[in-house]
């Protein structure tokens, strides 16, 4: 049996607030630890059937970083339920949910762009 592992190391500053997020993986393409500013790591709680969910960033995050951080992540759930349980129609709603957070992530870019 084959087994692998996903490693997270957190520098937290004095008010316990992450300012470093490095991972490893035995299946890593790529050698070594990489860095990260955010992860999101969600647990199924068997127990009390509910999510466990662990979302962590760095203070030097950007804003707009972070919020495309999390449509992508809300688009590969979408994704993974569609291939997994084959419900397609949930699938299609969370993509469109996603283009319409997308379109309103870039109006928001380019205002403040044009506000700088």
């Amino acid at each position: 049996m084959k087994h692998s592992e996903i490693n997270f190391k957190i520098l937290l500053d004095d008010e316990n607030i992450p300012e470093q997020i490095s991972w490893s993986a035995t299946e890593n393409p790529n050698e070594g630890i990489e860095e990260t500013k955010s992860i999101f790591i969600g647990v199924w709680d068997n127990y009390n059937k509910g999510l466990m969910a662990l979302p962590l960033w760095t203070k030097d995050m950007e804003v707009f970083d972070m919020k495309r951080f999390y449509i992508e992540v809300i688009g590969s759930i979408g994704d993974t339920l569609e291939r997994a349980t084959g419900d397609h129609k949930t699938g299609q709603l969370i993509e469109t949910l996603c283009k319409t957070m997308t379109k309103d992530l870039r109006e928001e870019i380019k205002a403040a762009e044009q506000m700088q």
